[in-house]
């Protein structure tokens, strides 16, 4: 029996707790996922400096999985675009049974093993691509055939598993094994195997947007200002990068179409809107790289 199915000793009687004391046992549970994620630290950064080199030559990155892995894969790639201002399709979240599977239970499709490799030839998986396979077992067919296929391609390809051992980790050219233990409740892998799995999701996408240059020292400053809140964000964003006041931010914003991106370009730089955003297409919007070309420019 894996690691993840067994029963865990410290919660047999969690049915008869008291909810608070209840609550308690899961917190201390859960405190074993952060010591779990800091042992794989090395597996994880190595990852994602092979992510990163193959998206600077113009790759992609897929997370793949099933049920909750698949589903934490799909979170993960969604939240890319509106957070670091890059393509939809940079990060790409595939989870067997299609995108229905996100909110109801498709579990039979995780047997295929050949659906794993087919998905992601229709989303035109190639060699220069990376992929990560997500799966708490390290054991599910539908991922497994995904990762043999995109190794066989000569793809990157990582897992992240919550069990040692496992045949996705033997298929995978780098393996992120946080060994968190028996879960809460036994058999729900959403609980301590879940968290693992986004925190090291978290890491991945995070870091790798950071090595692509698309955050300024801790600031996210390629984020989409679709709302009143972001607006607001990206004002203190330009107070903090530009040394502005909060009337000078909202000016620049305003000059620059409220693209946070140009408007840190065109104070920066002191240039104009279509050559903010010019340079910026030049340089794949990285904004260290735009602000370089235009002062080199000059000189």
């Amino acid at each position: 029996m894996t690691t993840t199915e067994q029963i865990n000793p410290n919660t047999t009687q969690i049915d008869r707790l008291p909810t608070l004391e209840a609550l308690r046992v899961i917190n201390s549970e859960d405190r074993k996922v952060a010591e779990a994620i800091e042992q794989v630290l090395p597996a994880i950064a190595h990852a994602v400096d092979g992510i990163a080199e193959r998206l600077q030559r113009g790759g992609r990155l897929f997370y793949t999985g099933t049920g909750t892995s698949g589903r934490l894969g799909v979170l993960d790639a969604a939240e890319c675009p509106p957070t670091f201002g890059v393509s939809p399709d940079l990060v790409q979240g595939v989870i067997a049974g299609g995108y229905d599977a996100c909110y109801k239970a498709v579990e039979a499709s995780e047997d295929d093993r050949e659906a794993g490799a087919k998905d992601l030839q229709a989303r035109g998986f190639t060699a220069n691509d990376c992929l990560v396979g997500i799966a708490a077992s390290g054991r599910t067919p539908y991922t497994i055939g995904a990762v043999e296929y995109a190794r066989q391609l000569g793809a990157l390809t990582i897992c992240i598993v919550c069990n040692e051992n496992s045949a996705l980790a033997a298929a995978a050219e780098i393996a992120i094994e946080p060994i968190v233990g028996p879960e809460v409740i036994a058999g729900s892998t959403r609980l301590k195997s879940g968290t693992a799995q986004k925190l090291a999701l978290n890491m991945l996408s995070t870091m790798t947007m950071v090595r692509l240059g698309y955050v300024t020292g801790n600031r996210m400053t390629n984020l989409k200002t679709s709302n009143i809140k972001l607006r607001q964000r990206a004002t203190g964003l330009v107070m903090a990068e530009c040394d502005l006041d909060k009337t000078a931010a909202e000016a620049a914003l305003e000059a620059a179409g409220w693209d946070l991106r140009v408007a840190i370009v065109m104070v920066k730089t002191n240039a104009a809107r279509e050559a903010a955003e010019m340079a910026l297409q030049n340089s794949n919007f990285i904004i260290a790289r735009a602000i370089s070309s235009l002062t080199n420019r000059d000189q």
